[in-house]
């Protein structure tokens, strides 16, 4: 396909927007409903699938929508508004879905591409750091996979999973891509969160899986000797995500909120400043996640042009963003709910699984060590640790 005609067919940013906010509008009707069933979210996924969101990310040569990350971290946004486990769900897809353009070959990641938008494939799983990973044990009839992964975003519904597997004669760690139908996959939707429950978490459990040279995407060693800049981007990318969900959350409850209220709004002094107050914390986490989200974007763009001071900045603007966004969706969905009053302890309005998705993912996704990174940077010049997200 030329430029020409793969330009000519891609949709434009203001088609995603526009298909996000319609998926989240439609979210959003039953949201508190699906919430409290708390069944795995088939239903939900089909509804991304349906919207072409799953694909948005693809390059349109490849049947995909040609999208860039900006849109993509804009419809997470927009939909975790309406339902932030779903938000997550699609979030984790992206990345997990482009983990091969950091850490495969070319080739590879091509091959995963082509198939993942032809057979509009959800990915699901997760990178980050646990003890113990999985082991990839080298035996006489092959490689196979064996362990347990405590936590998988999407593992529920995932067509494909990305995990973090150590080889077990060296230690080094390697993201793997496992068909879960696979034999000796097993997957339980025992994650018994008291949010995101729509998510479609759970634990994976890998019994002499079978791992094949195309599984293998690459290395996940953490050396900045060895490991490219445009490789390292990774880290922040995934954390950007996170920012946006987080992001997402905030401005969901302080809309809903507000539409609640409607003409019956309040006007006792104590309230309308506990609302500003959230409005001005959340809209300035706004701003710096949008120059953390340009700053990501410019990294991509540069790709092996890349040096590691930039990255480390990028790092650094990135959880200075998450620091923000962290503290503006626990705020605002613990205190909104004192701008409705007692009326939002009802469980059939469904106030409460706003807090409780926002504090969810903060505790799988803590701030504490990237606001200590910030420190150790701007005092010390420390570099920021590669540290994929959860």
């Amino acid at each position: 396909m030329t430029a020409s005609a793969e330009t000519a067919v891609t949709p434009g940013r203001a088609h995603w927007l526009r298909t996000a906010r319609e998926a989240a509008d439609d979210l959003a009707i039953d949201a508190a409903a699906r919430e409290q069933a708390g069944k795995a979210p088939f239903d939900e996924l089909s509804r991304l699938r349906e919207a072409g969101l799953l694909t948005l990310l693809a390059p349109a040569g490849a049947g995909g929508g040609g999208g860039d990350w900006v849109t993509a971290c804009a419809v997470v946004r927009e939909l975790a508004a309406a339902d932030a486990a779903v938000g997550q769900l699609l979030g984790g897809h992206y990345f997990l879905s482009w983990s091969a353009r950091f850490f495969a070959e070319p080739a590879l990641a091509a091959q995963l591409e082509r198939r993942s938008a032809a057979e509009e494939w959800c990915w699901g799983g997760g990178l980050g750091q646990r003890e113990p990973s999985p082991r990839l044990v080298r035996t006489a009839g092959g490689r196979v996979l064996d362990g347990r992964q405590g936590y998988a975003t999407g593992a529920l519904v995932a067509d494909r999973l990305v995990v973090r597997a150590v080889r077990a004669d060296t230690g080094e760690p390697l993201a793997v891509v496992i068909d879960p139908a696979r034999r000796g996959v097993r997957v339980d939707g025992d994650g018994d969160t008291f949010g995101q429950r729509l998510a479609g978490g759970g634990t994976v459990e890998f019994h002499a899986v079978p791992v094949g040279a195309d599984d293998v995407l690459g290395s996940l060693a953490a050396d900045e000797d060895v490991l490219p800049p445009a490789t390292a981007l990774a880290a922040p990318l995934g954390h950007l995500v996170s920012v946006h969900l987080l992001l997402g959350m905030a401005e969901g409850v302080l809309a809903e909120v507000r539409e609640y209220r409607g003409s019956g709004s309040p006007r006792e002094p104590h309230v309308l400043t506990a609302y500003g107050e959230l409005t001005v914390l959340t809209r300035s986490a706004s701003a710096l996640t949008d120059q953390a989200t340009a700053a990501v974007r410019d990294g991509l763009a540069r790709g092996a042009d890349l040096d590691h001071e930039e990255c480390a900045e990028i790092s650094v603007l990135v959880a200075m963003a998450g620091a923000a966004a962290s503290r503006a969706a626990q705020e605002s969905t613990a205190r909104a709910l004192d701008v409705i009053g007692a009326r939002a302890a009802s469980a059939r309005l469904g106030f409460d699984r706003f807090w409780r998705n926002a504090r969810t993912h903060t505790l799988y996704e803590p701030v504490a060590h990237r606001v200590r990174e910030v420190g150790d940077y701007f005092l010390n010049g420390t570099h920021p640790p590669f540290a994929l997200p959860a």
